[in-house]
């Protein structure tokens, strides 16, 4: 199963620092007093917000990007009217650093997302330390003690916390958990098929005290017009902005109709 793999993977990574390195990142990220862009204070404007992703690859895509000029694909995303990055730090499967998100999130104005399968705190501390304003956090690939204890950590550390669901079950885990921000995927984590009406047909299970993010497979304006009639406050869209030869065009079409 390739979520099975990519969370292995995360593990190996976080293995390989010592563990004296890793509580040094957290407690290094819990001195720090240096603000970050509020991410839920973007998805508490009015209409449907925009997150676009900065992503060089996929394991079901392969190589979506084989010119990979991350800062100006951001800056593009800025100047086109985004309103949050989503940074891609996963190195085996997604081709990412944190080096990326570190450059990005010092050049732009808008608040970025570390968007990673986190496994240890250490990398929630690491996200905060590289200038990120939140943290992708994943029910599926966490205890329900991890997924509460990395949502209080992110909130200590003053990032934002996007949970993501795949069900109706996971929903309930998140808000259990002091989830405030719900990402329904409509991406099948276990085989990376996609279905864009997961989002549709969850979203009336978040209670109405969250935010609610819709995350993969939204290609048209059609589709972020029935996102924003729903009430979501934002959508993440990765591969269709990062193929699009004209990234600040593609940004102005998925927002036709919508404010975001």
């Amino acid at each position: 199963m390739i979520l099975d793999q990519l969370v292995q993977a995360s593990q190996q990574r976080v293995q390989k620092v010592p563990v004296r390195e890793r509580v040094k990142r957290i407690q290094q990220a819990r001195k720090m007093t240096t603000p970050v862009l509020s991410f839920e204070a973007m998805l508490a404007q009015p209409g449907l917000q925009l997150i676009g992703e900065v992503k060089r690859a996929s394991p079901s895509k392969g190589l979506i990007a084989a010119e990979f000029d991350y800062l100006q694909i951001a800056q593009d995303y800025v100047a086109a009217g985004i309103d949050a990055i989503s940074v891609l730090t996963e190195p085996r499967y997604f081709k990412g650093q944190l080096s990326y998100l570190q450059a990005i999130a010092q050049t732009v104005s808008v608040p970025t997302l570390r968007k990673d399968f986190i496994v240890a705190a250490s990398q929630i501390a690491s996200a905060r330390i590289a200038g990120a304003s939140a943290v992708l956090l994943i029910v599926a690939i966490l205890t329900p003690v991890q997924l509460q204890a990395f949502i209080t950590l992110a909130h200590e550390l003053k990032l934002s916390a996007l949970v993501e669901v795949h069900t109706t079950a996971e929903i309930k885990q998140a808000v259990a958990a002091g989830a405030r921000i719900i990402g329904i995927n409509n991406r099948n984590l276990k085989d990376f098929s996609v279905n864009f009406a997961t989002s549709c047909q969850l979203w009336q299970a978040v209670p109405a005290e969250c935010y609610v993010v819709a995350e993969s497979g939204i290609q048209t304006a059609t589709q972020a017009q029935q996102l924003a009639a729903a009430g979501f406050d934002a959508m993440l869209v990765g591969e269709t902005l990062m193929r699009a030869p004209d990234k600040g065009q593609a940004v102005m079409q998925l927002r036709a109709g919508v404010r975001g």
